[in-house]
């Protein structure tokens, strides 16, 4: 689907402002609004999926990045010049990126430069972190890549978490980090590793870092709740940053034997796609994973990999 034939999230916000002169409130202060596209039982089928692998001794994963892109018809299928573009990466914890807990650095780096040259105005780094914010940016490497590539890290604070309405299964009103929502185009950046929990994190339980309010609540029901945070964040595109995946003791681990080389990247503009092939790699069938399952149940995408229109890159 083409997501151009969509306002975007700036322009639903502008609109909202003209007709009611503030952001309408729910309930108490809670605002009502919904990403470009997102719908409960949505049929319609998306359509791609491309799988990078880096086969080459001493690979690099910026290149591999780029390649990915290009095989899904290049950045500016999915970003036009002037976006406003927030990457959610999954950044929680204050570990070294080689320990699979948080997402690549580099893979970050390569998405920034790319979005940068199809003209984004901005790019901007949005992730709210378990351990906190500063120390989770300077030793995951994210700072560093802000810094290096001129975007913008925005640190999670509570004037910027909002309620507003998810129209969920579950979740109705919640806090969301704000510059998600007014982002024109959304990027989900996980890492893929072992949850103890609900047995993978990766796209759709990444949306946890989204939002505010009482996060262990979200736990009590992980695959509903992390569903519901699912359509309504609605992503431009899915990039399961793969390259090396946590087997055990996630999600924060803190051991290189808790980690397994795959040096794979997964792009899809299905989140239901892109978490399936993921969850391959652990030896999973898609069906066998709470989020992926319910995901596909409620029209958010599908794991038949027949229905869209697969690519695999090597370097």
């Amino acid at each position: 689907m083409d997501m151009n034939h969509f306002i975007t999230r700036r322009t639903a916000l502008k609109r909202l402002l003209k007709i009611s002169g503030s952001l309408a409130l729910y309930a108490s202060s809670a605002w009502s609004f919904r990403g470009p596209g997102s719908a409960w039982a949505k049929s319609e089928k998306k359509g791609l999926i491309v799988e990078g692998v880096g086969q080459t001794e001493g690979y690099s994963v910026r290149e591999l990045t780029r390649k990915v892109l290009e095989a899904a018809g290049g950045i500016t299928r999915f970003v036009s010049r002037g976006d406003v573009v927030v990457i959610k990466p999954n950044l929680s914890w204050a570990r070294r990126p080689d320990l699979g807990a948080t997402t690549n650095p580099e893979v970050l780096e390569g998405l920034i430069e790319i979005c940068y040259e199809a003209g984004a105005k901005k790019v901007r780094i949005a992730d709210h972190t378990i351990h906190d914010a500063r120390r989770c940016f300077a030793i995951t490497g994210a700072a560093t890549v802000a810094k290096k590539t001129n975007a913008d890290l925005i640190y999670p604070r509570s004037s910027l978490m909002k309620n507003m309405k998810l129209n969920g299964h579950r979740l109705d009103v919640w806090p969301v980090f704000v510059p998600l929502v007014e982002a024109d185009k959304v990027i989900n950046l996980p890492v893929a590793k072992h949850h103890s929990l609900s047995t993978l994190t990766l796209g759709i339980k990444n949306w946890i870092g989204a939002v505010g309010g009482r996060r262990h609540a979200l736990h009590q029901d992980i695959h509903q709740s992390t569903v519901d945070l699912a359509q309504f964040f609605n992503p431009t595109l899915i990039l399961i940053d793969a390259t090396r995946i946590m087997i055990k003791n996630g999600p924060s681990g803190g051991s290189l034997s808790d980690v397994a080389a795959k040096n794979t990247l997964i792009l899809s503009d299905d989140q239901v796609a892109a978490d399936a092939l993921a969850a391959m790699l652990f030896g999973y069938r898609p069906e066998e994973i709470g989020s992926i399952s319910l995901a596909k149940k409620w029209g958010l995408g599908t794991y038949d990999f027949r229905q869209l229109d697969q690519k695999k890159v090597i370097l």
